[in-house]
């Protein structure tokens, strides 16, 4: 995979904020976000809906950002942001099944598990955002779909493109500076969702730069995200929020 971006002076700009904010602001403000939820999810039965909604409200704001810097560079293409078939769609097709398949497979063992009382790996860290009703639901799966699409575009498209066409770093040096900006995205799950946050995104960057597209991406994050969206609620919410 080869990419090229050549960014314009207002693109530059922008593309520096939006990666300024993921950078500095993002984890905090997500951590915040989280913990509020958690302290209310218990009493206010409309928390859930409204902690999905700013998010879906946000990360289309993000992506409309990282497409109006690819707008404003007239020499940059889509396909330097990702956003292109693969470079081997048969490799792609492969891949989806495979991880379709182990996202069905072990989301069929955490409901299995959940109802035998067992502990579930990982449950506790994100228990606030985890759906009771089909509403709920419903809603987490859109939050689900445009967390896969636009932090894909803002964090492995976008990131990696201005590490390339405005830091002058190589490919690989630019990739992993994305993955550290997304790796403290998971902040708010504590010190082990950054380790889980920075391993999920090793994954994911290295399937991007595999193929040269975002699709692959894009579908295995989708993928993963709505089955730990469909990890059964324990009975009753803990009030704690932003822990691991």
């Amino acid at each position: 995979m080869t990419i090229s971006p050549d960014f314009t002076m207002p693109a530059t700009v922008l593309a520096g904020a939006l990666g300024g904010y993921l950078l500095l602001v993002e984890p905090w403000l997500g951590r915040r976000m989280y913990a509020s939820l958690a302290r209310r999810r218990a009493t206010q039965p409309r928390a859930l809906k409204r902690y999905f909604t700013l998010t879906i409200a946000l990360w289309w704001a993000f992506a409309a950002l990282a497409v109006a810097v690819l707008l404003l560079s007239p020499d940059t293409t889509a396909a330097d942001f990702g956003l292109t078939a693969p470079d081997n769609p048969l490799y792609v097709v492969a891949a989806v099944l495979l991880f379709g398949a182990v996202s069905v497979a072990s989301g069929r063992a955490f409901r299995e598990m959940a109802r035998e009382g067992k502990h579930i790996p990982g449950r506790a860290a994100i228990e606030a955002m985890l759906p009771r009703t089909a509403a709920e639901r419903r809603l987490a799966m859109a939050a689900a779909v445009t967390d896969s699409v636009c932090s894909e575009l803002v964090y492995r498209g976008l990131l990696i493109a201005f590490g390339v066409g405005v830091l002058g770093l190589e490919l690989p040096v630019a990739a992993a500076l994305a993955l550290a900006v997304y790796a403290l995205a998971g902040w708010y799950q504590g010190g082990s969702g950054v380790l889980v946050f920075a391993l999920f995104g090793a994954l994911l960057t290295g399937l991007y730069l595999a193929t040269g597209s975002l699709l692959l991406p894009v579908a295995v994050h989708a993928m993963l995200t709505v089955r730990d969206l469909l990890i059964p609620a324990p009975e009753l919410p803990q009030a704690q929020g932003g822990t691991a």
